[in-house]
């Protein structure tokens, strides 16, 4: 069978499949990453992990520790917090990064973690950068990052892949930042929400490593759970110049040269030619559930926001609005790289960030600062007044010095400009790229010198639906329900969010109880959905259901009330994996909940429709009102979950 190159890698790090299982979008699997990494919220993953019962780690060498998130914080309880993170590491034999060495992504790209073809994942949502290596980097949660590092494994279910073909060359002063800004703001309707994106075109080949690995990084923003580049003569001619860059560094202070042979136990010669005589490639007749084009030689610099990443702008109709700016930042794990900071030096060199304007700088590791201050870039940016910060993140995600002010305007080359992320919620975030932001920092407002005159983006979306494969019977499991059948309640709702299903007023009451949680189960969406809800039933919802925060509580209250399972057009990823870990059995069928929103139509809150759903696992099929409809297969991986009752027992049954 035809396979992507997400199937592809996936189907290479899935383990326990039958022999002839090949990986396809929407099968549960059990993945083994080459990697996983945890940054500070290693100190909340830790309790996770000795809670379940495990004394060590299932393989060190699978493990990486990076501190970077709240690195300016010198206060003696994160000081605390950063010697105790370090201990465990160590002791357990993981491969540690200190405070100052830089963000986690650029250290897992920079050291050979995020090697092409294989798999990484890390507890931060920006792991989709990974991808711009060809690399397949995708978010796990906190338990998740614990099952790792106590078993090597956790579970994930191959997202709907897209492909995003890039067409054309991208014109002069025109970045990958601008790519992405121009696909986040011209599909800008959660076309990609929960997808795995492939990109593919001849407009690739013209894109430097650093400009993929931003575009990558973004895809998280755009809503996508996977950025993932091909692999071709750039991505091997960057992990040459890598070597070559290593070896003249040396090895100090790469942790894992246990073998003390003077080799980087990543990157290698070796390792590169071992990868050039087989590059993973997708199939030339693989199936993607939406096909997306766009021109690069159309697009031009763009401005994000203000507050959102769905909101464009070109900086040429901004300019026209004299927009003032207070704060203007180059910091993150998107675009602060050596490419980015020589083009904001660029354009600064000789001139002065304008009064009134505070212009912050911060390297995405301390190699990429010496770099920088060797080839006189960073001088540049200090002697025009940028202010430095230390290698790592900080007002990207509202800690340390320079955050917004109520009131203030701030232009970044960061990847998130939510409401009150950088600081006060009654300021303005926007986005843009490193050439733009020091323009604007410089000229004191929105500016940047762009010559080719406005341009109208051309770019198109397809969706295809898939032929319907003859299926083979699904192996169930024992302890498993081969079927599942009760009354089917509908909630038609659409985005449907977790303070709807569980209020946020319960939400931090640690002592509250399963009885009372099943009690206010859905008590903002609809109060009267507890009197109408009985043990057995099936709950049926409307599309990204589960949206919102990542409360546990709203899985397990619907689970405590007896709720067999949750049918919905949709999900929120974070509610389907928090669900699946706790148990709870979740299931996509979105013509199911169109034909039901057409029966008993949206007005109501919750429908007690009087009539049985039944969920046939073994087919693969749900029946309800002498309807048949096709889902995607619960593969042993999940089965296993729901039987175990949720990860965190999974785990303590495989220790």
């Amino acid at each position: 069978m035809a396979q992507t190159l997400v199937e592809k890698i996936a189907q290479k790090f899935a383990v326990g499949l039958t022999p002839d299982h090949e990986v396809q979008s929407g099968d549960y699997v059990m993945i083994q990453p080459a990697y996983v990494m945890t940054h500070d919220n290693t100190g909340a993953v830790i309790p996770k992990f000795k809670s379940i019962g495990a004394t060590k780690l299932a393989n060190p060498r699978q493990v990486v520790h990076t501190l970077d998130h709240n690195v300016q914080d010198k206060s003696e309880k994160n000081l605390e917090k950063y010697k105790n993170i370090e201990e465990f590491s160590k002791q357990m034999g993981a491969d540690f990064y200190p405070a100052g060495r830089g963000i986690g992504h650029q250290i897992m790209c920079e050291e050979g973690y995020a090697f092409p073809g294989s798999m990484a994942v890390a507890s931060d949502s920006h792991s989709n950068m990974y991808g711009g290596l060809g690399c397949l980097g995708t978010p796990i949660v906190r338990t998740d990052a614990a099952a790792i590092w106590a078993t090597g494994k956790t579970w994930w279910k191959v997202p709907p892949i897209a492909k995003v073909e890039l067409l054309g060359i991208l014109k002069k002063g025109v970045t990958g930042k601008d790519v992405i800004i121009s696909l986040c703001g011209y599909f800008n309707k959660d076309e990609v929400l929960n997808h795995a994106i492939e990109f593919v075109g001849e407009g690739v080949r013209h894109l430097s490593i650093e400009e993929r690995l931003t575009i990558s990084n973004m895809t998280t923003e755009w809503g996508a759970l996977v950025g993932l580049f091909p692999i071709d003569e750039k991505t091997i001619d960057w992990l040459k110049a890598r070597d070559h860059h290593i070896k003249k560094r040396g090895l100090e202070g790469v942790p894992s040269d246990k073998d003390g042979n003077g080799k980087h136990p990543r990157i290698n010669e070796e390792r590169i030619a071992e990868l050039e005589k087989s590059i993973p490639r997708a199939n030339i007749d693989a199936f993607y559930s939406k096909e997306i084009k766009i021109d690069l030689s159309t697009i031009e610099p763009y401005v994000s926001g203000p507050n959102s990443v769905k909101v464009m702008n070109s900086v040429s109709e901004l300019k026209k609005k004299n927009l003032k700016i207070n704060k203007a930042y180059l910091v993150s794990c998107v675009n602060s790289r050596l490419g980015d900071i020589k083009e904001a030096a660029e354009i600064v060199k000789g001139k002065k960030v304008a009064d009134g304007v505070e212009f912050y700088i911060a390297a995405a590791s301390n190699e990429v600062q010496k770099e920088s201050e060797l080839a006189g870039y960073w001088q540049n940016l200090t002697d025009a007044g940028a202010r430095p910060l230390p290698p790592g993140c900080g007002p990207c995600i509202g800690l340390g010095a320079g955050l917004l002010e109520d009131g203030e305007v701030g232009i970044s080359a960061t990847n998130r400009n939510f409401k009150g992320r950088m600081g006060s919620p009654n300021a303005q975030a926007y986005l843009a790229s490193p050439a733009v932001v020091a323009a604007s920092a410089v000229a004191g407002k929105i500016h940047f010198n762009w010559e080719n005159g406005n341009q109208k983006i051309q770019a198109e979306i397809n969706i295809n639906k898939k032929t319907a494969a003859k299926k083979s019977s699904l192996k169930v499991l024992s302890d498993f329900p081969s079927i599942i059948e009760g009354d089917l309640l509908f909630c038609p709702q659409d985005n449907l969010n977790t303070d709807g299903i569980y209020p946020g007023k319960y939400t931090y009451q640690d002592d509250i109880t399963k009885e009372k949680q099943a009690e206010v189960a859905m008590e903002n969406y609809d109060p009267e959905f507890t009197k109408m809800a009985n043990e057995g039933n099936v709950v049926a919802s409307g599309f990204n259901f589960g949206t919102g925060s990542s409360r546990e509580q709203a899985a397990t209250a619907l689970l405590y009330k007896g709720i067999k399972c949750v049918v919905a057009g949709s999900f929120s990823e974070t509610y389907a994996r928090n669900a699946i870990n706790n148990g709870f059995l979740v299931i996509q069928c979105a013509d199911l909940i169109h034909d039901l929103k057409e029966t008993y139509g949206t007005k109501s809150l919750t429908v007690q429709t009087n009539k049985k759903i039944k969920i046939d696992f073994e087919n693969s099929s749900i029946g309800f009102d002498n309807k048949k409809y096709s889902i995607d297969p619960v593969g042993e991986a999940a089965q296993e979950l729901i039987i175990a009752g949720g990860l965190e027992n999974w785990v303590k049954n495989n220790l």
